[in-house]
């Protein structure tokens, strides 16, 4: 629709007497070209003053290549149009990779990922940025702080694992030929929960920090170690940190958060363990420092790819992840009236009948004045071989409510 037809269909409906709402919208680009290189994990941000702000991590691959830097671009609201990708950081001769942004009360934005030192994602190193200045139409942000995100999970954290994992246990049925390698995994770790090191290091972003009350930053964490999830959350805005009991399931990775409106917390995290693969989830009363079981959500299937779940301005929440068990070839943005419960709109913002391309880790926001913003790492099939960007798609509400008989 164009915007005189938008602007018609607005008259229209003053003249007669309705109540108007926006028109169905979506449009998508890519933020740069396809190309050889590997360009994934992305975050988006909106700045206070309308511009979009997009992270990523680029090189030759992922924790094995020690070229591997951060980019950004920014899509200035001036012009519509996106700047050429930056540099946002890089630790020479090491991958810094998984990165995720937030912009915080006072309005400063943060840019969180971990730098892998030896080539494992065990050995991640935790690190965030802070700037007041990085609104200008070209170039990076301006950094004033970059700190290290020093994990250090309590004394008691073996015991809390432990008693985590039983729990868990408990809820699930464990096919006979899978318990030995449960019980490996299990006292796996065990182990690494009572070494110091072990618990300290190997945590690493994904989905964007949550902000409580305008007071408490939560930033979620996970372990390919581990292969469960945690929250670190700093009263003081990284001054000081403490950190949540383990989040324990059945390979449970990269939270993301939305709120009930009774305050409870819920974390959708994906699904890194054994079929069939759902998103799995649990909840916290306290603000994010302890977690219920966690359980597979029964409408949501998750092919052990990231995602994210987020509260709308009405309400509403919304999802968007792989909705399938098997491959990421569908992207899907879903809509829920009763707070998580159940999924009953759907539509996609990609969807790949061969089977070949790959649309996956989402990142998605809604703008001050309602619009959703997403993006994701979009891989394609060519006579070249695999070509990588970054997209961007810009949708509403009404465009996903459509969904019927849609893709």
């Amino acid at each position: 629709m164009s915007m005189r037809d938008l602007i018609f269909a607005f008259v229209l409906c003053l003249l007669a007497g309705g109540t108007c709402t926006a028109a169905p919208h979506h449009s998508s680009e890519f933020i740069f070209p396809l190309e050889h290189w590997h360009n994934h994990g992305s975050c988006i941000v909106e700045c206070p003053n309308g511009d979009l702000m997009v992270c990523w991590f680029h090189g030759s691959g992922e924790r094995k290549e020690d070229d591997v830097v951060i980019l950004g671009a920014r899509k200035v609201k001036a012009t519509g149009q996106w700047t050429k990708p930056f540099l946002m950081a890089d630790t020479q001769g090491f991958p810094d990779t998984n990165c995720c942004m937030t912009i915080d009360p006072q309005g400063r934005l943060w840019l969180l990922w971990p730098t892998i030192q030896a080539n494992t994602w065990e050995s991640a190193l935790m690190k965030y940025k802070t700037s007041t200045s990085y609104m200008q139409p070209k170039g990076p942000p301006k950094w004033d702080t970059m700190k290290v995100l020093h994990m250090k999970p309590g004394e008691d954290f073996k015991d809390k694992v432990r008693k985590a994992t039983e729990a868990y246990l408990s809820t699930i049925e464990i096919p006979p030929e899978m318990a030995a390698t449960v019980k490996l995994y299990v006292e796996h770790n065990y182990r690494q929960a009572d070494d110091k090191l072990t618990r300290r290091l190997g945590w690493f972003t994904r989905a964007h920090p949550y902000i409580l009350d305008g007071k408490t930053m939560l930033v979620g964490l996970y372990s390919d170690g581990f292969s469960f999830s945690l929250v670190a959350l700093t009263d003081d805005w990284g001054e000081t940190w403490r950190f949540s009991d383990p989040i324990v399931g059945g390979g449970n990775i990269q939270p993301s958060f939305a709120r009930k409106a009774d305050g409870t917390l819920v974390t959708y995290m994906r699904d890194n363990g054994a079929p069939p693969q759902r998103v799995l989830v649990s909840e916290s009363k306290d603000g994010g420092m302890s977690w219920s079981t966690v359980y597979d959500h029964p409408e949501l299937p998750n092919p052990g790819s990231g995602l994210e779940v987020a509260n709308l301005d009405d309400g509403d929440w919304v999802c968007i992840y792989n909705d399938s068990e098997e491959g990421r070839h569908r992207l899907a943005v879903s809509l829920s009236s009763d707070q998580g419960a159940t999924w009953p709109i759907t539509r996609h913002l990609e969807f790949d009948e061969s089977e070949k391309g790959s649309f996956h880790y989402p990142s998605i926001i809604q703008a001050a004045d309602g619009t959703l913003h997403a993006t994701y790492s979009c891989f394609v099939p060519t006579a070249e071989g695999k070509r990588k960007s970054i997209k961007y798609a810009t949708f509403n509400k009404d465009w996903i409510s459509q969904a019927q008989g849609e893709r």
